[in-house]
């Protein structure tokens, strides 16, 4: 069990596996100021940063689950870094059906919401693991601008426009499934060319050094295709957030 190869190649550099800034990431936690000693499970955390960062700064512990063994390696690599190993620790794991014996003051499942599947069934499923009164943090892209057509759609990386909601729509889906929105940070379009942009280089790097790697051709023609079609319909189109949610 393990995130193909692919994945890992772009995200090399990455810290935060998703469009969010190092800076949009602190400030979400300065909004929330979760006390020290606050539980956290993270659900697909990639390389960890919430955790470790905010275990740094807020003195949170918990645990994360990521099915890349790679970002699960690069999380405990980051937690000893930050001198806080002995506050988090991370799961090599499927996150799908992860339930928490001792149940957390914060779930989050920040840019992953396939795994429940749909912002619906994360929702149901970080519950399972939330003490009462606390916080979920959902992770999810919107519209942010309606697609005029098919080729925006699937420029964007979906099959149908249903596909997403706008941030309203998206917004009162939280508010339909027992939520109050407490919080939110969202990308721009920087956070969105820091994430994507940064992954060009990663590849360019890897196919320098593995032009003979089996992956190399698939690897070519993304990165011979993907600026254009990030510059013509990702950046236009596509919004991204961090919500934070609380049950009525």
């Amino acid at each position: 069990m393990d995130l193909p190869r692919r994945f890992t190649i772009r995200e090399s550099s990455h810290r935060l596996l998703n469009p969010f800034t190092s800076e949009k990431l602190a400030g979400l936690g300065q909004s929330i100021s979760p006390a020290p000693g606050t539980r956290v499970l993270d659900l697909a955390c990639g390389k960890g940063e919430l955790l470790c960062t905010w275990a740094r700064d807020h003195g949170v512990t918990g645990t994360g689950v990521d099915i890349s063994t790679v970002f699960v390696g690069d999380a405990r690599a980051r937690a000893v870094e930050l001198g806080v190993a002995d506050r988090v620790g991370f799961v090599h794991g499927d996150a799908r059906g992860y339930i928490v014996d001792e149940p957390v003051d914060i779930a989050a499942c920040v840019g992953a919401t396939w795994i429940g599947p749909g912002v619906a069934g994360t929702v149901g499923l970080l519950r399972r693991s939330l003490a009462p009164g606390g916080m979920m943090l959902i992770g999810e892209p919107y519209w942010r601008r309606e697609p005029e057509d098919e080729a925006t759609v699937k420029g964007c990386g979906f099959a149908r426009e249903d596909d997403l909601l706008s941030l309203p729509e998206l917004l009162a889906q939280f508010g339909d499934l027992g939520c109050d929105v407490v919080e939110m940070t969202l990308a721009d379009q920087d956070s969105w060319d820091r994430y994507v942009a940064a992954q060009w280089l990663n590849i360019r790097r890897w196919l320098d050094s593995n032009p003979d790697d089996e992956l190399a051709d698939e690897m070519r023609a993304e990165l011979a295709t993907t600026p254009v079609r990030h510059a013509r319909y990702q950046r236009e189109y596509l919004g991204w957030g961090v919500f934070v949610l609380m049950d009525h």
